[in-house]
């Protein structure tokens, strides 16, 4: 009797969005293959239309979009590719957001409010998401949002590297612009060889949107070089008063350094005047010509999610690039 032979070789699909192409062609070259073609354009009403141009059957599919302005477009053309996969018979979907829209709406600061990062894990898991996988989340109660595999990666690493590299460290005091920073500020600290930390007291009003009251400054930045971190630049109002605060105090120089740069309203203006010696942010979310100054540093994050994509494929592990000591 002839025995029946099954193909069981995996395949790796690669899947872009339209909102960061290029992004997406950076991550397929370091790993060495193609972006599969797809059709999508808008209808005359706005809603999206999306056809994969090449079988997708049992494939290892990673669908890869930064959530960009206009985020709810964008995240529903992730939506509608990830139930195009599943339908097509994808074997296993996995949904790559380097940057993940509402994000910052991870829990209620009064009644009557959604948790919109958790609605949006349960929109990915419905539409037949098996995995995410994203850089820097505001906040790591994220993860639990998802019923399924979550690869929260880090950009520490590449964003302390290049610091590191340019300062003197025994003159380094890393500073997180709030209290709720203070655990990242000690894991900057770690790599860089023990500088040491300061954070500055803020308040924020939960009523008024991209808004903050910077207090004092807490540590010892008198005469220091002064990096502080944070997870996204938005408008810029609470880095750009961070900076002021840290002059007040005497500080030498004041270097910023971020993984996402969302850069909206009058985000460009602020830090452009400000007394900021240099802005270091990775390439998660696109970045136009018009909003690039002269002493902005734009750092890959293709290889970190190239290699993310590559041990989940291969089955390896992960761990490294969840604790951000890769």
């Amino acid at each position: 009797m002839n025995e029946l032979k099954l193909a069981s070789e995996k395949r790796l699909r690669l899947f872009s969005g339209r909102a960061y192409p290029e992004l997406a062609e950076s991550v397929a070259k370091e790993l060495g293959i193609p972006i599969t073609p797809t059709s999508a354009y808008d209808f005359s009403n706005g809603e999206i239309f999306v056809r994969f141009e090449e079988s997708v059957r049992g494939s290892d599919a990673f669908v890869i979009q930064s959530h960009s302005s206009p985020v709810n477009k964008h995240i529903m053309e992730q939506l509608i590719m990830v139930d195009a996969l599943k339908r097509a018979s994808a074997k296993r979907i996995t949904v790559v957001t380097p940057f993940y829209g509402y994000a910052r709406q991870d829990k209620k600061h009064q009644g009557r409010e959604p948790i919109s990062a958790r609605l949006m894990a349960d929109l990915f898991k419905t539409a037949g998401a098996d995995r995410i996988m994203c850089v820097d989340l505001h906040t790591a109660q994220i993860q639990g949002f998802f019923d399924g595999p979550v690869d929260h990666l880090f950009a520490l690493p590449l964003l302390a590297n290049y610091v590191g590299q340019k300062v003197d460290r025994s003159r380094l005091t890393i500073v997180s612009p709030d209290s709720g920073r203070v655990r990242m500020a000690e894991r900057w600290s770690e790599l860089l060889g023990g500088a040491s930390i300061a954070f500055i007291h803020k308040t924020r009003d939960p009523r008024v949107p991209n808004e903050s009251v910077t207090g004092r400054v807490v540590g010892e930045v008198a005469g220091k070089t002064c990096v502080v971190i944070d997870d996204m630049i938005d408008t810029a109002g609470t880095i750009t008063k961070a900076v002021d605060a840290l002059t007040a105090e005497g500080a030498k120089e004041v270097i910023v350094a971020s993984t996402h740069a969302v850069l909206s309203g009058p985000a460009v203006e602020r830090l452009k005047n400000s007394k900021v010696n240099e802005v270091v942010v990775t390439n998660t979310l696109p970045i136009e010509e018009e909003k690039r100054f002269d002493n902005l540093t734009v750092l890959s994050i293709a290889p970190l999610i190239a290699r993310a994509i590559k041990e989940v494929f291969e089955d390896g592990s992960v761990t490294s690039l969840f604790d951000g000591r890769a």
